[in-house]
């Protein structure tokens, strides 16, 4: 992610710095008192607890290591200039399994940002990619490990 630009709704953006402010201020301090506690118990050649404190430790500066780099990246992609016609990063989309007759509605995210259970997907993803651009009522098929899913476009919606 050297010189990548990172594409983020701005929900995403949010979360992201919702997430580093977190660590840097209130898990910092938590993580400050667990070493401290557990330093005062003493040989710490042996002491579990101030191993998993520093390994915890360790975790997090790198988590907030990733998180900075993410934000130097970081492209907002302005949903206000988002149209309901077509299909873009920040649209959500109601899409009908054609076989199951199911109705799917996902959000288009970043890579980051994805969260199937969340029903966002990335527009790198087969699905995203197939449905970058598209117009309501366009027929999509995806390749999936069960085989060619296909989709009808019912409604794109700007969030």
């Amino acid at each position: 992610m050297a010189n990548e630009e990172l594409i983020l709704t701005q929900e995403g953006l949010k979360k992201i710095q919702d997430e580093l402010e977190d660590l840097k201020t209130v898990k910092r301090k938590e993580l400050s008192q667990r070493l401290k506690v557990a330093i005062s118990y003493g040989d710490l050649k042996e002491n579990s607890e101030y191993h998993s404190a520093k390994d915890d430790q360790a975790f997090m500066e790198t988590r907030i290591l990733q998180l900075e780099r993410m934000l130097k990246v970081a492209k907002v992609v302005d949903t206000g200039s988002l149209s309901s016609s077509v299909v873009g990063i920040g649209s959500s989309v109601v899409l009908n399994d054609i076989e199951f007759k199911e109705h799917i509605e996902y959000q288009i995210v970043g890579p980051a940002e994805a969260d199937v259970d969340g029903n966002k997907i990335s527009y790198e993803s087969p699905l995203g990619k197939e449905l970058m651009g598209k117009k309501v009522g366009d027929k999509i098929e995806v390749q999936a490990p069960v085989g060619v899913i296909a989709y009808e476009l019912l409604e794109i919606k700007v969030v």
